[in-house]
């Protein structure tokens, strides 16, 4: 299982990376194709120093890799980390939808066999 691979630090990273639009966006655009950070900023009403903060908190989460060429700094996506965070997500769907059909199978056992109160003839006055 991808949470017994990653420690507590490395899903908070995770999630706090993904917790911010224009870090998705940023996201979603490398996916496609390589960006310089300078031509990330021409696309965020934002600064240049905004969009490098942006782009440190997806690289520390593993999610995208900067490299240098020449005077830019060159961002990718990181397809083993969006893999793993993928993964990750995938589980706790499984883990969640687990959990529902449990709560649903609880209600399911508490509901009165002959339909909500005031449901039945004779509570109606139907006899």
């Amino acid at each position: 299982m991808v949470v017994d691979q990653l420690n507590d630090e490395a899903v908070d990273r995770l999630f706090q990376a993904f917790a911010d639009s224009t870090r998705r966006d940023i996201v979603r655009r490398v996916t496609v194709g390589e960006y310089s950070v300078s031509g990330l900023a021409a696309l965020y009403a934002m600064s240049f120093a905004a969009v490098q903060k942006h782009v440190a908190v997806l690289e520390r989460a593993s999610l995208v890799t900067k490299e240098k060429r020449g005077r830019e700094q060159i961002v990718r996506a990181n397809h083993d980390g969006l893999q793993k965070a993928r993964r990750l997500l995938d589980e706790y769907e499984v883990i969640w939808r687990q959990r529902s059909e449990r709560i649903a199978d609880l209600l399911a056992e508490t509901d009165p066999p002959n339909g909500p109160p005031g449901s039945s003839r004779a509570e109606a006055g139907e006899e």
